[in-house]
């Protein structure tokens, strides 16, 4: 099967698009607008060609050869398409796939598993070489992972993802959890990977188009680095409704990957409906039926069903060496009906349903027992279920052992991969196409035996659940599980009249022929140039990118953490006493703790005495901030500073005479008193009914006591809470940041202005990671934020003059940089820089800065070599 390793792949060819349809091209006023830069960057998963190594031990050679990858036709299509039809400078960027060690010719198939693959720079040139001619493009860009066990970049996506995706039950796809947490690592490294190539190639304007499941963390991997990218995605597989999607232990990571893209094309409408489901009840987005709202951007969604180069397809099938394959089947099968199936030998792909319902159907019509055959050639796949494949085997056995006769048998079964000729003859010569899946997305062996039908006018019959329904409306569709339902169509499609066959082949290959692998491909661009605008326009709050801040941390000397509690360090719960911190809370913070370029403080709206008996009492090494900043304890100290002692109090009886008020008409609702501040919770209560509450509540406060006290009413997570107004976590938050690192805290001076002693950046903290969940930690963030722009701008404000860098100590502190970062639904609005989903993913954050969470369980700025190691 290899290939002159000079010559261009026969595949290698497109047709234009239709004259009928206006292209996008880089001229137009709207691509001009966004400044493109004239070219796309084409990501899928393998590229179109096997790689072929050849050692030859009687010369001790070793030479390179290519064979053209079968399946993914229209993801090549649609490359050779924009390559070779349109103006656009098309890359290609992908995975050379596993490499096929030979020996003297012959196939080495553990060196899949075995074989390190140590090529040389020369080799890997020789190779890209290779492929570029292959694919008639000098912009061919390999993904390399040379390492044993080359399969082990499917895994998790095959083993995992796609049986999830066609629904079914992943407990029963892999070994244990520990497999899948390897195989989600690796996921994860090949993400990183093909995001370091791509950053090797890109140019501002560049519209990076990726394809498929294998690359779901790549759009958001390359938002993070470039945030103002045009980037889509086109998944090519079914979606899962959230009920089964919410099962993947890394959905939200998953997710969160895919709305890095700017557009996301579903191949049917049902499946972007999934996704949005998905996103709102997993992530909290904000949704609408055709875009998700998250983290202060807009991805928008779309349901495109792919289509074939139905011009290539029958160019290649309509030919003399194709009729004499036609010819020849014809004989083989003199007087029989002949019904063609082509499918991956997988569960999903519905090959035990066909057999099932073509033995129903001779069992039902006797009569057509010796008048037709079925021809099935079924694709073996990477790890093959053997139990299914035995089941298949057996099936046919039992058929033809039951229903045959010494002269035929009525099912031909090929477990094999036919050649293309083989294929297109085939399909040509049916008398009826059977699709019986049991979930797909695109199929496209009914998209070509249309084509292929265009003189012979047989009918198709194809499974509801196949995406190509959406599509091929015309065909005739069954429930594959109803094999009683699937027989008795089968003998009407045989005796169906001439006319009815042809004015449904007419039908179905006008739609083939209009709804190309072309015009697909065109449409996505037009649309995803559309609202580039408008995605571009919205402030935007990223996924925390955890490795890059791994790296600040390692690089940094004096580092800060600033912790908010409840629905940051632990989940919030209904019972606000119930929410002590976790054994792995615990041991996060106090290894931490014990770190002494580190100083951690927990800046909260509790009281002294939870986080004296939670935190303090367990580690002495925590700062502690108490109601939002009116009492602190200081590193290693027992001593609490009450910083409003010389504040007027006399509010807090007008208050508490208000909440109460509101507490006897509000079931379920309850006050909490502090020493300083005031709290009413409503999380017990009916959520519409005490969110109505809350907001009269603080309507009346607002509108009486806040009138009269210099004090701040603040809703947060389910509760109002009144406090002194000068009180609040962001100015802790500048004490704290413009102070010495590592010595005593001087609180004389808090909330006053210019008293701190100029510093440098020698003592100032060079790592600040902040986190809150609350609308009271929003002061936190803003603190940092004016800070930083204080010491990066070096401006006059007169809150941190007396603080702002010079020079090299102002690029100091920026090179570290702060990190505020927020936890709560990707819909959150805020200032923070960051965002972070839930208290476990802040733990897991703390887990990588101490060692114990792998740096490839969440997807960041990483860069990989060719064997997929960490470049130093």
């Amino acid at each position: 099967m290899s290939q002159n390793p000079l010559a261009v792949d026969d595949e290698a060819v497109a047709s234009p698009l239709a004259s009928n349809v206006t292209p996008v091209i880089p001229g137009d006023s709207k691509a001009q607008q966004l400044k493109t830069s004239g070219r796309i960057i084409a990501v899928m998963t393998n590229l179109p060609n096997q790689v072929h190594l050849n050692r030859n031990t009687a010369d001790n050679t070793v030479d390179f050869s290519l064979s053209h990858t079968r399946g993914n036709s229209s993801v090549y299509s649609s490359f050779y398409y924009l390559n070779q039809q349109t103006p656009w400078e098309t890359h290609l960027v992908g995975w050379t796939g596993e490499v096929m060690s030979h020996t003297n010719n012959r196939l080495n198939r553990s060196d899949v598993q075995n074989d390190p693959l140590y090529l040389s720079d020369d080799d890997k040139s020789t190779i890209t070489g290779m492929l570029k001619t292959a694919n008639n493009s000098e912009n061919v860009h390999p993904v390399w992972l040379l390492r044993r066990d080359q399969q082990r970049w499917r895994k998790y996506a095959e083993n995992v993802l796609w049986p999830v995706f066609h629904y079914i039950n992943q407990n029963t796809t892999f070994n244990s959890n520990n497999n899948e947490v390897e195989w989600w690592h690796d996921y994860v490294r090949f993400n990183e990977a093909y995001a370091t190539k791509i950053m090797s190639i890109y140019k501002p304007g560049d519209i990076i188009w990726i394809h498929d499941y294998y690359l779901l963390l790549l759009p958001n991997l390359l938002r993070l680095q470039l945030p103002e990218a045009y980037i889509g995605l086109y998944l090519h597989t079914p979606f899962p409704s959230s009920e089964y999607f919410r099962c993947l232990s890394k959905r939200s990571n998953l997710l969160e990957g895919m709305l890095g893209a700017n557009r996301i094309a579903f191949q049917s409408y049902s499946f972007a409906k999934h996704f949005v489901s998905s996103c709102s009840r997993i992530l909290g987005c904000e949704t609408t039926h055709d875009s998700i709202t998250t983290y202060g951007r807009i991805c928008k969604l779309e349901a495109l069903p792919n289509g074939i180069d139905t011009s290539k397809i029958i160019s290649d099938a309509f030919n003399e060496k194709i009729d004499k394959r036609v010819d020849t089947i014809k004989k083989v099968y003199a007087n029989k009906k002949i019904i063609v199936g082509r499918d991956r030998l997988d569960s999903v792909r519905g090959v035990l349903q066909k057999l099932e319902a073509f033995e129903k159907f001779l069992i039902m019509y006797p009569e057509w027992r010796d008048k037709v055959v079925l021809i099935q050639v079924s694709s073996p796949v990477a790890d093959m279920n053997k139990a299914y494949e035995k089941q298949v085997s057996e099936f046919v056995s039992y058929i033809n052992g039951t229903y045959g006769t010494l002269h035929s048998n009525p099912v031909q079964h090929f477990q094999m991969r036919i050649d293309k000729d083989e294929y297109l003859a085939l399909l040509r010569v049916a008398d009826l196409g059977l699709i019986t899946t049991i979930r797909d997305g695109m199929n496209t062996t009914a998209l070509e035996f249309v084509a292929c039908q265009m003189n012979n006018y047989s009918p198709l019959i194809l499974s509801e659940f196949s995406g190509t329904t959406t599509v091929l409306s015309d065909a005739i569709v069954v429930n594959p599980w109803d094999s009683v339902g699937v027989a008795k169509t089968i003998n009407d499609c045989l005796h169906m009249p001439v006319v009815q066959k042809v004015s449904l082949e007419k039908q179905l290959f006008k739609t083939v022929s209009i709804n190309t692998n072309q015009y697909s491909t065109n449409k996505f661009l037009r649309h995803l140039i559309d609202d580039l605008g408008s995605s571009h326009e919205c402030h935007s709050t990223p996924p925390l990118n955890r490795p890059k801040m791994l790296k600040s941390y390692n690089d940094a000397t004096k580092r800060l953490f600033l912790f908010d509690y409840d629905g940051t360090l632990t989940p919030i719960v209904k019972d606000p006493d119930a929410a002590i911190p976790s054994a792995r809370t615990l041991h996060l913070l106090t290894k931490l703790a014990k770190d002494p370029k580190n100083r951690i403080w927990i800046i909260s709206g509790r009281d002294q005495q939870f986080l004296d008996e939670w935190l303090g009492s367990k580690i002495s090494e925590l700062g502690l901030s108490a109601e939002h900043g009116c009492f602190v304890r200081d590193v290693d100290s027992q001593k609490w500073i009450n910083l409003t002692e010389s504040i007027d109090m006399s509010w807090q009886k007008d208050v508490e005479d208000v909440f109460t008020y509101y507490t006897e008409r509000t079931p379920g609702s309850f006050i909490e008193r502090k020493k300083v501040a005031l709290t009413w919770h409503y999380r017990k209560a009916d959520p519409e009914y005490g969110e109505f509450q809350a907001r009269e509540l603080k309507q009346h406060l607002n509108a009486t006591v806040a009138q009269n006290y210099d004090v701040e009413v603040m809703s947060g997570k389910a509760n109002v809470e009144v406090r002194p107004r000068f009180v609040n976590k962001g100015e802790i938050v500048k004490k704290l940041t413009l102070s010495a690192h590592g010595e005593p805290q001087d609180f004389n001076s808090y909330g006053k202005k210019n008293l701190l002693k100029k510093l440098t950046s020698e003592v100032l903290p060079d790592f600040i990671f902040c986190v809150g969940d609350d609308k009271t930690d929003e002061d936190m963030f803003e603190a940092l934020i004016s800070i930083e722009e204080a010491w990066v701008n070096k401006n006059d404000d007169d809150n941190y003059k007396s603080q702002t860098l010079d020079g090299d100590d102002a690029a100091a502190i920026h090179d570290f940089g702060m990190y505020p970062v927020t936890v709560g639904p990707a819909s959150k609005k805020t200032i923070a820089k960051a965002h972070l989903l839930e208290p476990k993913q802040v733990l897991d954050t703390l887990g990588l800065l101490v060692g114990e969470v792998s740096i490839f369980e969440t997807g960041g700025s990483v860069t990989l070599d060719d064997r997929g190691h960490i470049k130093e």
